[in-house]
């Protein structure tokens, strides 16, 4: 197993699916702000729970298409997070794919650094942990939002959204969607 494979591989399937969203609706997502964009992921997290403990989805759409909601969420959190009210609300396809790429680069090389230091102990992990990984991060999200963006210790809004990604990346992985 080559997790910088399979991770790409999951950013691929992500990706054309983001893409082809932002050529159908636009960059409408530009609308939102940062603690909307928090809730749409709390949204799928929370379904994803449910799902796992239920057992039964009555609406269609699985885990898996909601992981994938959470890891295009979080690409549009960390694009939002750089963006200013002075760009402009329409983005071009072109420019939209370069951001995405460059918020994927920087969060698969922090991946990549935490892996090495934690043994890929993610692969021992259950999808159910993951899911719960996601929802304390959210929680913490929600809590530095709450304050203004401000921490005295913690890391900021950047770098939970981009674990919250790489949680799902994982999980997404794990979910067999790498094959």
């Amino acid at each position: 197993m080559n997790t910088t494979t399979e991770y790409n591989h999951i950013i691929h399937h992500c990706q054309e699916l983001f893409l082809k969203k932002t050529k159908d609706y636009g960059t409408a997502w530009r609308i939102m702000r940062p603690s909307s964009i928090t809730d749409q992921i709390f949204i799928k997290a929370q379904r994803i729970r449910t799902l796992e403990v239920k057992k039964v989805s009555k609406v269609g759409e699985g885990i898996i298409d909601e992981y994938i909601g959470i890891v295009n969420y979080c690409l549009i959190a960390l694009m939002q997070l750089e963006l200013t009210d002075e760009d402009p609300m329409e983005l071009p396809v072109e420019e939209v794919a370069r951001k995405y790429q460059e918020k994927v680069t920087e969060t698969r090389d922090l991946m990549l650094a935490k892996n090495h230091d934690y043994g890929e102990a993610w692969r021992d992990m259950r999808v159910s942990s993951l899911t719960d990984l996601i929802l304390m991060k959210l929680q913490r999200v929600k809590q530095i939002e709450d304050n203004n963006g401000q921490t005295l210790v913690s890391e900021g809004l950047a770098a939970n959204y981009q674990d919250m990604l790489n949680y799902a990346v994982f999980a997404l992985i794990k979910l067999g969607l790498a094959k």
